[in-house]
């Protein structure tokens, strides 16, 4: 009881930090607006009449640095309205146009949740989450308020399951420059990281068959000529920043890339625009570099990430925990990331701990992409007439 009374007050209080605006009762269908449907099998994703056949101009996708979920297996989809498409001139914010949809599924064992994501015509987004009943039917529409501890056998150590609420969806995507975390050009990337936590095998959709089936336009040509990787020192490196981006960059963004990233100094999300300058800045604000936090028990100062030193650096101690008052993520984990913490030990104990020399600095983790030149080119990257929806 006291946990859970810490975790609420320790979830509010961050919400309030990051700006986090309150949950909005449903649109009325009046507005123009319809109200979310009961049942997830009328949201769209399925086939008429089932709800384990994925419907036609459904694409499933799989981000690169996939977002922990206690061990959840996840499957995602969108789909665009017909004649629509995504706008990608700025390749860190895509434009996402009226009507876009995404589903993410979430399961253990068997189907738990499956969230919903829809951008509507005033270009604000919608959020919702649909919990499966126990015999694997139908997925029915969660109160806004979410579900705090779900029965469920399995899950976590106390066996219930939490379904998000609103605030919850809105505090990490919001933080973003757009609420849509997943699904943009470093998560897409044909160059998939091969060290990546819990990321799925090579799926069929990426970058280059999105702007290929013209999807995506507007993309940087350069971007397909050399495709989106985190400018890393090592495989070693390029992996755990990119845990860390597909983890926490959501809300440890740039101060200037949304109005609601933390308001702290340390930075994680990639940029693609920048990939080199990003790379160095999320360096700049972790490594031996001093943190406010103070851990119980530890007398004097202490490092973000302390070179060498995994078991005293403070993003580790906060990512091992899961005391309310400690945990990062703040949300949606009650089990830390063994395998993710054993990758980030591993670059903070070994890379880190290496002094490194001007030619080794200069000459980074090489892309094994081979260059437009000997391959087959992709489909023109168009120039779009269609006006931004927001």
């Amino acid at each position: 009881m006291e946990r859970g009374r810490s975790l609420r007050l320790v979830v509010a209080s961050w919400a309030l930090l990051v700006h986090i605006v309150p949950a909005v009762a449903q649109p009325a269908a009046g507005a123009g607006v319809a109200p979310l449907p009961p049942r997830l099998s009328d949201t769209g994703l399925y086939a008429p009449g089932s709800v384990t056949e994925i419907a036609p101009g459904r694409l499933e996708f799989a981000p690169q640095y996939p977002l922990w979920s206690d061990g959840a297996a996840k499957r995602r989809w969108i789909a665009l309205p017909a004649g629509t498409l995504i706008d990608a001139s700025d390749p860190d914010a895509w434009d996402f146009p009226a009507g876009t949809r995404f589903w993410k599924e979430f399961a253990l064992g068997r189907r738990i949740e499956t969230r919903y994501l829809e951008r509507l015509p005033d270009g604000s987004w919608r959020f919702a989450v649909y919990v499966w009943n126990a015999e694997d039917t139908e997925a029915t529409l969660a109160p806004v308020d979410g579900i705090a501890a779900l029965p469920l056998q399995g899950a976590s150590r106390t066996g219930t399951y939490a379904i998000p609420s609103e605030t919850d969806c809105r505090a990490c995507h919001e933080g973003a420059p757009v609420p849509v975390l997943g699904f943009g050009a470093l998560q897409l990337s044909p160059d998939r990281d091969p060290l990546a936590p819990h990321a799925s095998p090579r799926p069929a959709v990426d970058l280059r068959t999105l702007v290929a089936d013209g999807i995506v336009r507007n993309l940087p040509p350069a971007l397909l000529d050399q495709p989106p990787r985190i400018a890393a020192r090592s495989r070693i490196e390029r992996a755990a920043l990119g845990y860390l981006h597909g983890n926490c960059g959501h809300c440890h963004s740039a101060p200037d890339s949304s109005g609601a990233a933390v308001p702290v100094d340390v930075v994680l999300a990639q940029s693609t625009k920048r990939a080199s300058a990003s790379a160095d800045a999320v360096r700049a604000s972790l490594v031996a570099v001093a943190s406010r936090f103070r851990p119980h028990g530890v007398q004097g100062p202490t490092q973000v990430v302390e070179p060498g030193h995994s078991a005293t650096s403070v993003l580790t101690l906060r990512m091992r925990s899961r005391d309310p008052r400690v945990q990062m993520p703040p949300l949606g984990t009650a089990i830390p990331d063994n395998e993710a913490l054993a990758l980030v030990e591993r670059w903070i104990d070994e890379d880190l701990a290496r002094p490194r020399t001007a030619r080794q600095d200069s000459q980074q983790e090489q892309p094994t992409w081979t260059s437009s030149s000997t391959r087959a080119a992709p489909a023109v990257v168009a120039a779009s007439t269609k006006s931004r929806s927001h």
